[in-house]
């Protein structure tokens, strides 16, 4: 008897960890969308010039994983909190060139704000289907991963090409990879894979960020409307 009431008194102690994670990783995600907005208006209002072209890609990809390679570092304290939402303010500026470009069409703020509750949409459904289902989607991760790797590579082949159906494929693709990942993610702390919060929100906040960014790539090639 006193085994099995330390039994669901153990159940009831990791019930309450996953349902704190997974609340504080919402918190925080919602959170870290204010210095992203941040840093995409300050990337538009003062027109900050990106680095375009292949090395201008290679110096994102070297400062983006370089915070994240510090985020997880410091994962288990306050400064992991801080990296995150400086990484999110500089993720937001790198918005500024998809910003500036949807803004010169006549519709691009309606096309900005689609994109925004399409990408919020799709969250919440994911999200809600990973806390309930029962099926398990650590296989749907592995396949996700390796078309993450394939459009990576396809994405700096077309800073050469520059094929617009190319980049269309790309964004379509992205957003059926990232969605799967936020299916994997969110289960992975409702399972209690993933305890650390910071840790957890990060993975979600790029899922959420290649969404958005893709789905207003596709808005802006086949609604935008020239002045």
């Amino acid at each position: 008897m006193a085994n099995l009431e330390k039994t669901y008194d153990y159940a009831g102690r990791r019930e309450v960890a996953r349902n704190s994670v997974l609340r504080n990783t919402y918190w925080l995600l919602s959170l870290s969308m204010i210095p992203t907005v941040i840093g995409a208006g300050v990337g538009v209002a003062f027109g900050v010039p990106m680095p375009g072209g292949f090395l201008g890609a290679l110096l994102f990809l070297g400062i983006a994983f370089g915070f994240m390679w510090g985020i997880e570092k410091t994962k288990n304290s306050g400064m992991g909190v801080a990296l995150l939402l400086g990484f999110t303010f500089f993720m937001g500026l790198m918005l500024t060139p998809l910003l500036q470009r949807t803004l010169g069409f006549s519709n691009g703020g309606t096309l900005i704000m689609l994109a925004g509750g399409g990408t919020a949409a799709i969250f919440a459904v994911l999200a809600s289907i990973a806390t309930v289902s029962k099926r398990d989607f650590s296989g749907v991760a592995k396949f996700a991963f390796i078309g993450l790797c394939l459009i990576i590579l396809a994405s700096l082949a077309n800073i050469f090409f520059a094929i617009p159906a190319l980049s269309l494929t790309i964004s379509v693709l992205a957003i059926g990879i990232f969605s799967a990942f936020i299916l994997y993610d969110v289960q992975r702390i409702v399972n209690g894979g993933e305890t650390n919060y910071i840790s957890a929100t990060l993975a979600l906040y790029l899922d959420v960020y290649n969404i958005f960014t893709s789905l207003l790539s596709i808005l802006g090639f086949t609604s935008g409307d020239r002045d």
